[in-house]
């Protein structure tokens, strides 16, 4: 007998050893180094224990570098990464050129109807969907309460540029480790022209007229970047030239920026004490604005997409509807507390309760988000679509080198009129060579 289940045992140990074995799914995830990309890398042990067939292999990257990177393996198909994190300037381009796959058939639990219709339509072209948001953003002031109290000063409910600088002439105390205003100078389409360049809307500016050309040479791009410069050099930190996003909410988070005007998407950090020392100091306000209030503010987010390259699409979707569903955002709430989940995204986050009542900021990121226009951010008319950038291939590289340029100019290694002059110089000859006006 025992003879007997040992052979069956044997041949039943033979049998499971000759079965295939379950294969295992690996997938390449490229992101930014936001703080919420890199909770979402911490969380994601959550996802591989529902999934243990899928293991999750993370390249994380500085913006500028990220955008570098995947612009060039999407184009040339290198097929390097199964989901990448872009926006609404990659999303719609790509998937006019079928790099990217649809997100066609959205699971019913999913509930694609409860992510904000104008973050939905930016990551789409020609009615279909190519990446889902992660968090979505716009613009707004944070200031210190408590400089302001001091000072006696009142922020308005919308501000203009003016009434930033009597602000910031005011609250600026560098002596005791306290600047003005904190505000983007590294160099990068992304980076500085991002916020430059809803400054020079405001004033009236507009990259190209209809026929292509640049229009750094005009009065309107004089009077906006000599604002945001004047503001850096007067009442900015050192080496303002430098500082990208990640730089400026760390110097903000710490207690040594007076005013900070950047992406609605920080007010979560800023209010998170395991993160920020100025939670309880903080005051909110609409961007400021120059001449119009029309085209001051930018509509952003960073989603995931699967490049067409990608060999496991499945799995990479089945990650992006977790990273990106309600589940996720009641995970992060759990987590680092409710005020710090993905903001921008889903018309219930603004529904419940409980978020309005932690996130004094809710509303006026709602606001922001649902107000910036993306087809009419100019005072004249111009052949492209968005707001803080240029709805075109060839943007990536001329607003990086312009971005270099007005970099210079808030350095004090160029003058603004020397900037702008180079800025429309190089525009000029790069758009000459990629062929524009294109009929």
């Amino acid at each position: 007998m025992r003879a007997l289940k040992t052979l069956c045992l044997g041949a039943a140990a033979a049998f499971i050893a000759g079965l295939p074995a379950q294969a295992e799914t690996k997938l390449t995830i490229a992101t930014v180094n936001n703080n919420d990309m890199v909770v979402m890398q911490k969380l994601s042990k959550d996802f591989e224990a529902k999934n243990p067939d899928i293991k999750l292999n993370w390249v994380v990257l500085e913006e500028n570098t990220l955008r570098q990177r995947l612009t060039t393996d999407i184009a040339t198909k290198g097929g390097q990464y199964d989901i990448m994190t872009i926006g609404l300037f990659e999303a719609p381009m790509w998937g006019e050129r079928n790099w990217l796959t649809a997100f066609d058939n959205v699971p019913a639990d999913y509930k694609l109807d409860d992510v904000l219709k104008s973050v939905r339509d930016g990551l789409s072209y020609n009615g279909k969907l190519y990446a889902l948001p992660f968090y979505a953003e716009s613009q707004m002031t944070f200031y210190r309460k408590d400089l302001f109290d001091k000072a006696g000063l009142t922020m308005p409910e919308q501000p203009t540029w003016k009434d930033i600088d009597g602000f910031a002439a005011k609250i600026h105390d560098p002596d005791h480790g306290v600047y003005g205003i904190c505000l983007r100078g590294k160099p990068g389409w992304g980076e500085n022209i991002g916020q430059i360049t809803p400054v020079a809307n405001s004033y009236g500016a507009r990259w190209f007229d209809m026929e292509w050309k640049p229009q750094f040479d005009t009065p309107a791009w004089k009077e906006g970047l000599t604002v945001y410069v004047d503001l850096l050099k007067k009442y900015g930190p050192p080496g303002a030239a430098s500082n990208g996003y990640n730089e400026n909410l760390a110097l903000f988070a710490s207690g040594k920026c007076g005013m900070w005007v950047d992406a609605t998407v920080s007010a979560g950090f800023l209010n998170d004490p395991k993160q920020s020392s100025v939670v309880g100091k903080l005051g909110y306000a609409h961007p400021p604005y120059g001449k119009f209030n029309k085209g001051n503010h930018y509509l952003w987010s960073w989603a995931l997409a699967v490049p067409a390259s990608s060999k496991a699409p499945d799995a990479a979707k089945k990650f992006i509807y977790w990273a990106t569903s309600p589940d996720y955002i009641k995970l992060v709430a759990d987590y680092s507390g409710i005020v710090t989940v993905p903001p921008g995204t889903r018309q219930s986050t603004y529904d419940n309760a409980d978020y309005i009542k932690a996130a004094p900021f809710a509303k006026l990121t709602l606001d922001t988000i649902q107000t910036a226009n993306m087809t009419d951010a100019t005072q004249e008319k111009v052949p492209y679509r968005g707001i803080s950038f240029v709805g075109i291939p060839e943007f990536q590289s001329i607003g990086t080198a312009v971005g270099q340029e007005f970099a210079a100019v808030i350095a004090g290694k160029k003058t603004v009129d020397q900037g702008l002059a180079a800025a429309q110089s190089l525009t000029q000859r790069a758009m000459r060579q990629a062929g524009y006006p294109k009929k």
